[in-house]
């Protein structure tokens, strides 16, 4: 990065730090328990990942079987499938051409470590990774966590869960092919630490959660680095809408980890890092270190919001009241 590139990333970044907020703003929103509807028989494993699609549909990847669940925003439950297809389910992103990107996140008897596209039905278009080979080099992941594909196809793939796993980026072309991988476990600008979740947002940029530094890093499409942000929390998952509003859910904070923050989702722009509303964690305990709440959030073509409940395996359903 030139000079020049770098200090006016370096102004930005302070610039979203002094939006740092000692009390969130309230909830617009209204919490609607009990919102999916299973068949008997079936129940959910731990909710990892959510998102809204063009038709109005709800998708959920659990950690369950099926893993893959698609809802109606009534929460009728309309399509499953994987079963027996993923270790650890973790990533969820919707490709715009209606396909499912899924990542699983463990190694297990030859499965797991790999990155999906799969359609609507379940059918396997394209797999990345080398099936139950956890490694470092462009053809293997080691716990990758989310998807994100850019305008033109190009496939972004956050690889790390911390401990002993990778702390990067992965890019590959639209087919498949490894293109280049960019970060390392650190703290400096453009390190990670747990890479969690991926978005983009309207001008092209990649949001990238780095949960264990407590921070939103921003980064061009080459891996350039832009900004940090801080105010968002401890972020675990990330959801940026076509209009830019940006919902980043914080699953972690607590008086020991990431002092001062609230866990819950905050909702604001990426286009200024402002923060304009704020849903609370079920669970309003401070000194909380288990993870009750929700890891991954999604909006519908309404709107209304959806947290993907890790720790009470669930999906609770959040819609707005002005």
């Amino acid at each position: 990065m030139s000079k020049s590139k770098y200090v006016c990333a370096l102004l930005f970044s302070l610039m979203a730090l002094t939006a740092v907020r000692a009390d969130d703003p309230p909830s617009p929103y209204r919490r609607v328990d009990n919102w999916a509807k299973l068949p008997a028989g079936m129940k959910f494993g731990q909710a990892i990942s959510v998102d809204g699609d063009a038709a109005g549909h709800v998708w959920v990847f659990h950690r369950g079987e099926p893993p893959v669940l698609e809802f109606d925003t009534d929460g009728n439950l309309l399509k499953s499938f994987g079963q027996g297809m993923f270790v650890q389910s973790h990533g969820l992103c919707l490709d715009p051409d209606g396909s499912l990107w899924l990542s699983d996140g463990r190694a297990k008897d030859g499965r797991g470590e790999q990155v999906f596209k799969v359609t609507q039905d379940g059918k396997v278009l394209m797999t990345l990774g080398k099936a139950g080979v956890a490694g470092t080099t462009p053809e293997t992941f080691n716990a990758p966590s989310d998807i994100a594909i850019g305008r033109n196809g190009d496939i972004f793939v956050a690889d790390g869960h911390g401990g002993q796993t990778n702390a990067r980026i992965v890019k590959f072309s639209k087919d498949g092919k490894f293109i280049k991988t960019w970060g390392k476990l650190g703290s400096a600008p453009g390190d990670f630490n747990i890479p969690h979740s991926l978005a983009f947002d309207s001008q092209g940029r990649l949001f990238v959660a780095d949960r264990g530094n407590n921070r939103i890093q921003i980064f061009d499409q080459d891996g350039n680095f832009i900004a940090e942000w801080k105010q968002f929390g401890r972020p675990s998952g990330i959801f940026i809408a076509k209009d830019d509003t940006m919902y980043v859910v914080d699953s972690e904070s607590n008086k020991a980890r990431n002092p001062g923050f609230k866990r819950g989702i905050r909702i604001g722009s990426a286009k200024d890092g402002s923060i304009k509303a704020f849903i609370p964690d079920i669970d309003p305990n401070p000194d909380t270190t288990t993870i009750l709440g929700a890891e991954g959030v999604g909006v519908d073509s309404k709107g209304d919001v959806y947290a993907a409940q890790v720790g009470r395996e669930t999906i609770t359903k959040f819609v707005r009241t002005n």
